[in-house]
This record gives C-alpha cells, sequence and structure tokens, in this order.
C-alpha cells in the first residue's frame, strides 16, 4: 500500500476521501478513455500491487483461487479489495502485522538511510560523543591516507615487461612440471636398485657369512672334543 501511495502522490494529496476517489474514478478508471496518462499510471500501479499481493498469498497459503480483477471495475473498488485482501492477511499472520507497525513506528529499521545524514534516532549530545570518542582515529587514518596518495605508482614499462613474459613464465612451469615428473621416476627407479642391491647382495653375503660361521663352530666344537678325547687317552 505504501507503494500505491508514492505512484499516486497526486492523488493522496488529496485533502478528503471524496477527492480521492474522485482521482481514481475518472474515465480511464470506468472503461471510457485512457488518453490520461495518470489514469494509466494508476491501473496499472494497482495491477502491480495485486501480482504482489497474489504472491504473497500464494507463498502463504498455497495455490489457490485467482481473483481476476473485473474488466469495467473502478480503481477506488480495486484498491478497496486490495485494502480488504491485504488487511485479511495481517490478522491471520501476526508477524506480518507486527512489521507493519514497527515499519511504521521505526521506517529507518528497513531502509537505511544516507552515510552524509546522522541518525535520526540519536540525540545531538550522543551524535557528539561518538564524534568525539573517534576523534583520536582521525590523524593516523589521515597519515595513512597521506601515505598512500604520495605513494608512487610503478612504472609502466616494468609492468608491461612483465606482461609479455607471460608465455615464457608459463614455459618454465610446463618445464618445471616436467622436471618433477623425471624426479619422480628416477626416485622410484633409485628405489628399485637400492632394494636389488640389497636383497640380492647385503642379504645373500650375510647369509653366506652366517652359514660360513655356524661351520666353523661345529668344526672347531668336533676338534675340541677329538682334543679332549685324546687327552682322556693319554691319562689312563
Amino acid at each position: 500500500l505504501t507503494t500505491s501511495e508514492r505512484s499516486n502522490g497526486a492523488c493522496t494529496r488529496s485533502s478528503s476521501r471524496h477527492s480521492f476517489a474522485s482521482c481514481f474514478s475518472g474515465k480511464g478508471a470506468e472503461g471510457g478513455s485512457m488518453d490520461n496518462p495518470l489514469d494509466q499510471t494508476t491501473l496499472s500501479t494497482i495491477a502491480l500491487l495485486e501480482s504482489r499481493l497474489l504472491r504473497i498469498e500464494h507463498l502463504l497459503y498455497g495455490p489457490t483461487a485467482s481473483h481476476p480483477p473485473p474488466q469495467h471495475g473502478s480503481a477506488v473498488r480495486k484498491m478497496g479489495e486490495l485494502e480488504r485482501r491485504f488487511s485479511v492477511m495481517l490478522s491471520r499472520v501476526r508477524v506480518y502485522g507486527e512489521l507493519l507497525k514497527i515499519y511504521r513506528s521505526h521506517p529507518d529499521f528497513f531502509h537505511a538511510p544516507s552515510p552524509s545524514e546522522p541518525p535520526s534516532q540519536l540525540s545531538t549530545d550522543a551524535l557528539r560523543s561518538i564524534v568525539l570518542a573517534s576523534a583520536s582515529t582521525f590523524p593516523s587514518t589521515l597519515s595513512s591516507l597521506t601515505a598512500v596518495k604520495d605513494s608512487p605508482i610503478p612504472d609502466t614499462s616494468e609492468s608491461a615487461a612483465l606482461i609479455s613474459m607471460t608465455e615464457r613464465m608459463k614455459a618454465i612451469e610446463a618445464t618445471q612440471v616436467a622436471q618433477a615428473s623425471d624426479m619422480a621416476e628416477l626416485r622410484r627407479r633409485s628405489e628399485a636398485v637400492m632394494r636389488a642391491w640389497y636383497e640380492g647382495g647385503v642379504l645373500a653375503t650375510s647369509r653366506f657369512m652366517a652359514d660360513a660361521e655356524s661351520r666353523m663352530e661345529r668344526v672347531e666344537r668336533q676338534v675340541r672334543r677329538g682334543e679332549r678325547a685324546r687327552e682322556e687317552e693319554k691319562e689312563i
């Protein structure tokens, strides 16, 4: 409804409901001539409001029977029907009614004010305290902005040189990827060689040495037994 009031400002400035009704019930609303741009704007605004209301009703209640507007109905009758349906929706959905009350009492909550305008809900003393509390940061902010402004802009030739080296950098990147793949393959082959050397050389040598030591221990035990037997024969 607030959209219709904004769109039809010429009509809402009337001082009475009679003038409001007469503004909407002209020839364009009665099915006569549609040459008046105000009548065309009024009827199109009402049609847009009704389509929005239908979408809201569809979201709240699901698919319902359509409400086709009468072909030759006046704009006042259409507005009255829209207001009635909107009031029914507000009465059924309490949250919408509360939101509408909040919007009427605090419109700033739904429309952000311009940054250049101070908040209307704050007093002058509150605004002064906020400004004074942030006053210490003004010099540092000014110095930072000045430093950024005084920073020299890099020479465009250097940027152009970097851009011209794009293809070369891509080629170097591809070379690095290929080198990484080759290094991975070399590591795999080196691991296979080390494993073959360890299993075929070191382990085989260790097994041979262990077998030789065990054979020498057996021979040594046999020699000691023979020497002990000869010593015992001599004593007898």
